[in-house]
């Protein structure tokens, strides 16, 4: 993009300045449309999302077999809802801001087998590709047992084929390690950003993991590539996958059940507000999409970018989509939280998605080490940095007060309030990583 480009966008959308500036910012959409409305530009229905459930319950009694800790969910991938008060009053004392209703945590963070918010999509997409596959063979029905994968045929079966996939880090860890335990030939390609321990918990799985000096965008193409030349390799890509979306999408219905259970009421008078980190997109678009058909526009959806990558707000804001990146700006795309170091933001995502979002912020590294050190503080929850940043999400929506004129938030609804913070990752941090991150927090 030439330089005359971005002096006239800079112009056009002021905020820009300020994001050039690693400034934090907030940004509500004010293209924000009914879920009719919007529904048509995803080109994905409720259907979709009930096939993506059904497959993961025909994959349970395998995945029971597969990985133990799984059996106390009967094989289903799901994570706990908690409360968390004593966070809310220390956010409340800290901003001098009143957080109007309750406060609950989405504990991906802690799914099992990889424990991040990607072993919904990746782990699915990984499930749907070796379904095809067995069935393609005929070695598989959809009314089989589907135990049976867990044998030495399966096994070798897969090893004929390969997966490739490119990560900063925790799409990587469920797609490699779901991959290598079906017995598939898998390659993460990682970028500079990625943990250590992540690769390192990834060879000891048996995955072949490729390193690269530059960011999440060189990493994808370099493994696109080594699938192009590979007619049974098969790439997962997390910018344009709807299965992976779909996957991600199942949380909705999931969390609805979950607050029936807790006796959380959605509803017009009873809104519920979730705040969702954001990269490259995938995984909190399929989570939004999945929240607004399981509750409909009284569900209203924020994303947290760091400041030194707030692609996907870049994209929606000047309606660029995935025609922009930071670095074009003048943003590095260096950031702590790894798994939202993106340049370029998903087109897919950006575009099915951008009127069904409620808005954007951007949060620094420090205030994600600050909030982390105090979640841990005050409710012994341990989250990675990129996890925390939905934890402003609160704050930011109780300071805006133009954007809940214009959604008719009276005080009398937000008393009702649900503020949910998904927290994507953070449950399998060896406790050596989680002490630094600790460290960086001021306290």
């Amino acid at each position: 993009m030439n330089k005359v480009n971005i002096a006239q966008l800079m112009a056009d959308f002021p905020l820009l300045q300020q994001m050039v500036a690693l400034k934090e910012v907030s940004w509500f959409n004010p293209n924000t449309t009914s879920l009719q409305e919007g529904l048509p530009y995803v080109g994905l229905n409720k259907n979709n999302i009930q096939e993506a459930s059904d497959r993961l319950t025909r994959f349970a009694p395998y995945l029971v077999k597969a990985f133990p800790e799984t059996a106390k969910t009967n094989g289903i991938i799901e994570s706990e809802v908690v409360e968390i008060s004593a966070m809310k009053s220390q956010l409340e004392q800290q901003y001098k801001v009143e957080i109007k209703g309750k406060l609950l945590l989405k504990k991906d963070s802690h799914l099992p087998i990889s424990g991040s918010i990607k072993a919904r999509g990746g782990i699915y997409e990984v499930l749907t590709h070796a379904e095809k596959l067995a069935i393609k063979a005929g070695l598989l029905m959809v009314s089989d047992d589907y135990s049976k994968l867990f044998t030495d045929e399966f096994s070798s079966f897969f090893s004929q084929y390969s997966i490739a996939v490119g990560s900063t880090g925790n799409l990587g860890m469920s797609i490699g390690i779901m991959s290598a335990k079906l017995g598939f030939s898998v390659s993460v390609h990682m970028s500079a950003d990625a943990r250590q321990w992540k690769k390192e918990k990834l060879r000891s799985h048996g995955v072949n993991v490729v390193e690269y000096s530059e960011d999440y965008g060189v990493a994808v193409e370099q493994g696109r590539k080594e699938a192009e030349n590979d007619p049974k390799c098969f790439f997962i890509d997390d910018e344009n996958s709807q299965t992976l979306f779909l996957g991600y999408s199942v949380a909705g219905e999931r969390l609805k059940q979950q607050f029936e259970e807790m006796h959380i009421v959605v509803d017009e008078n009873n809104p519920l507000f979730v705040y969702l980190p954001c990269g490259v997109g995938g995984g909190p678009g399929g989570v939004a999409f999945g929240l607004k058909m399981a509750f409909g526009d009284n569900v209203h959806c924020v994303f947290a970018e760091p400041t030194h990558s707030p692609c996907m707000l870049l994209g929606i804001l000047t309606g660029l989509q995935d025609g922009i990146a930071v670095q074009d700006i003048g943003i590095d795309n260096i950031t702590a939280a790894d798994g939202l170091a993106v340049g370029r933001a998903s087109g897919f995502v950006g575009r099915a998605m951008e009127r069904l979002l409620d808005g954007f912020y951007t949060i620094s590294d420090q205030r994600m080490y600050d909030l982390l050190g105090l979640l841990n503080q005050v409710e012994r929850i341990q989250l990675e940095p990129s996890a925390l940043a939905g934890m402003l999400g609160p704050i930011v929506v109780a300071s805006s007060d133009e954007y809940l004129e214009r959604i008719n938030m009276s005080n009398n609804k937000l008393a009702n309030a649900t503020h949910l913070v998904w927290a994507t990752g953070g449950g399998m941090v060896p406790a050596v990583e989680m002490e630094k991150y600790l460290s960086k927090a001021d306290s």
